[in-house]
């Protein structure tokens, strides 16, 4: 059986918007993609020391809202010319209810 702990459900998600959850004191912030796929990245930029939830959604990139670095939402990987890793997390929905999957943050 997979560990996995709740976040949301799908219905409190909005296309291209973001959403913050809390699981201790971790902070991760939840996207619906214009195609629907739904990705968790850490709501913390380390370039700018700052939230990433609200920053801009096109396509598969998020823009920081601070400094406008360009951020992978798949990998999070900070984009040329700048660079960065910021962690994702890998999700498991089940019934419109989106867990993240296994124990690490």
């Amino acid at each position: 059986m997979t560990e996995k702990t709740f976040l949301t459900t799908t219905d409190a998600l909005l296309p291209q918007v973001g959403r913050s959850v809390s699981i201790g004191d971790k902070k991760i912030a939840l996207f619906q993609l214009s195609d629907g796929r739904i990705t968790a990245i850490e709501d913390f930029c380390p370039m700018t020391n700052g939230p990433v939830l609200e920053g801009i959604v096109s396509g598969e990139y998020l823009y920081e809202p601070l400094r406008d670095y360009k951020i992978s939402l798949i990998d999070g990987r900070i984009q040329e010319p700048d660079e960065g890793q910021l962690k994702v997390y890998e999700l498991l929905i089940e019934d419109r209810n989106i867990y993240l999957k296994g124990a690490s943050l």
